[in-house]
């Protein structure tokens, strides 16, 4: 199952302390901060800002370059948010959700019909977040697995990419600007159409922000949603499957999709940092001015102090705070509730489906996929 990562314990750090100074990995100085309330503190206090790195040799990486709305802050972040967030509110993703239904049912129904053994991730959490995105964003007909392709290349960290990544770049650059002019042209229902719209109405955005934002939201995205159903099938089939067959009931898959987002860790990442605008106090030590915050949002979701029973608690006891496993504050991931929604479907069909579904070699090593931010298995070998 994916580990429950410390990765404190590289800093010779406890996971429940007030913000110290310490030295990161890359030898660079920071607070760390880790424990709930001070790490949600440093995300909702706008103090606290991004740190605007240069874009890296023209690498379009929506995590890393400054037109990012990733990397965006004040006015400006909160303009280009607003030309995409009405379409991800809890009402909106609610009207999408016959779809993700209806394409959730067919990919059962091409699995089952294959016959175990079947692999869950090839046939189902490597192909849904991919297809709802292309409906959202009106591609349907796009070739199979070029958002796939586009995703990793959106979020390679190497800032000399070169060879095909580089062209897989360029291929995207051109196909949104393309797709952002012609939706311009002759607007439609979907999310291009929208981000076009609601940025012309706003004025001042730069295509090239538009251009980050569609394939943050089309891409990235849904790469990450796929690497949340992957860990969170494996560490039900690997280490709760005695509350499999539970899951049919929707209120239950509800609640088990809050648990499972909040405790497994989707990538490696260590931290995400924060820079003090001004001196503040945050649990009770002084952050100075000009300081660099390292907050792990991991370890914010394991504090003792605000939730005690950690990986032991029930799958089906609603969590006693809020995750910050999608952040908070002005950077709260837009696609929050959207991730909510797959991952639920996918525990509740699924289970109904195949309520004897189990992993056809229990115990076997997992191979990973390593992303940018993310990390899920390659594949998933189930039987029922």
């Amino acid at each position: 199952m994916p580990a429950q990562l410390s990765p404190l314990h590289a800093l010779d750090l406890p996971e429940s302390a007030p913000p110290r100074s310490a030295t990161l990995r890359d030898g660079s100085a920071a607070w760390v901060v880790t424990r709930y309330h001070e790490v949600r503190q440093v995300l909702t206090d706008p103090r606290f800002v991004r740190d605007l790195e240069p874009g890296g040799g023209g690498a379009l990486n929506v995590s890393t370059d400054p037109a990012s709305l990733y990397n965006q802050n004040g006015s400006g972040h909160q303009r280009l948010r607003r030309t995409a967030q009405g379409a991800f509110t809890v009402r909106a993703v609610a009207q999408w959700r016959p779809w993700v239904e209806a394409e959730v049912g067919r990919l059962l129904d091409d699995l089952v019909a294959a016959g175990p053994p079947g692999d869950l991730v090839a046939g189902l959490t490597s192909v849904l977040p991919f297809a709802v995105a292309e409906r959202l964003m009106g591609l349907e007909g796009l070739e199979p697995g070029r958002l796939r392709r586009w995703a990793a290349c959106l979020t390679v960290e190497d800032a000399e990419a070169g060879g095909e990544l580089a062209s897989d770049q360029r291929e995207f650059a051109q196909f949104a600007a393309a797709l952002l002019a012609e939706r311009r042209r002759r607007p439609g229902e979907d999310l291009a159409s929208r981000l076009v719209q609601a940025a012309d109405q706003a004025g001042g955005i730069p295509e090239g922000q538009l251009t980050y934002l569609l394939g943050g939201l089309a891409a990235s995205g849904s790469d990450s949603v796929a690497g949340v159903l992957a860990n969170a099938l494996l560490y039900l089939l690997g280490g709760r499957l005695g509350s499999w067959p539970q899951l049919a009931e929707e209120e239950r898959a509800r609640t088990a999709t809050e648990w499972l987002l909040h405790h497994i860790q989707l990538g490696d990442d260590e931290f995400t940092t924060r820079r003090a605008v001004e001196a503040v106090e945050v649990g009770g030590v002084r952050i100075p001015a000009g300081s660099t915050v390292a907050v792990c949002l991991g370890s914010a979701n394991r504090d003792p102090a605000v939730f005690p029973d950690g990986m032991a608690g029930d799958l089906f006891a609603p969590l006693p705070a809020p995750t910050l496993a999608f952040g908070a504050g002005p950077h709260h991931c837009l696609g929050t509730w959207l991730a909510r929604t797959q991952l639920q479907v996918v525990l509740q069909r699924l289970a109904t489906r195949l309520p004897g579904l189990r992993l056809a070699e229990p115990g076997a090593a997992v191979e990973w996929r390593l992303g940018g931010t993310t990390r899920s298995p390659r594949s998933l070998r189930a039987e029922w």
